[in-house]
């Protein structure tokens, strides 16, 4: 007897919770056969290829997602995370702007925003300092910036 797609979900859900990835993957993909518009099992497999380390795939999933789910904060969130991943922070910044507009009160969204922020403040100051190494304010700025980076991470 073949197991609900529902039963499917749920053990992909565990084996990404386990570290299982490939088993997750190949799990969730039996579930998306069965429900292919279902957004849950279609977030699961981003997740998953985003921690195979699989960016390019993991960024085609949440791009479909957001166009089939604008509605969704989600998506977005975890998209703009593998655009920073890249060193495209413009690009994140407006992901995750769209992400804020859908759910106002999302607030790893606010958050991972405030880091862009900074990231981009950051390749200011050092842009200023390229110009004129003698900057003091730049420099102290950079240093506090590059400080405050070293100690955190954004979120998927």
């Amino acid at each position: 007897m073949a197991a609900a797609p529902a039963d499917d979900l749920k053990e992909a859900q565990k084996l990404y919770g386990q570290g299982k990835l490939p088993a997750a993957l190949e799990k969730v993909d039996v579930y998306i056969q069965a429900q292919p518009k279902d957004p849950q099992g279609r977030f699961l497999r981003g997740l998953v290829l985003t921690e195979q380390k699989k960016t390019a795939e993991a960024i085609e999933v949440f791009m479909h997602l957001n166009e089939e789910f604008p509605e969704l904060p989600e998506p977005y969130n975890n998209l703009a995370v593998l655009y920073a991943s890249q060193g495209n922070y413009e690009r994140a910044k407006t992901t995750l702007e769209l992400a804020i507009q859908t759910h106002p009160k999302y607030a790893i969204a606010h958050e991972n925003l405030g880091d862009i922020y900074a990231r981009l403040a950051g390749r200011a100051y050092d842009r200023a300092l390229q110009i004129d190494r003698n900057n003091p304010s730049a420099k102290t700025k950079s240093d506090r910036v590059n400080e405050l980076l070293g100690a955190q991470r954004t979120t998927p």
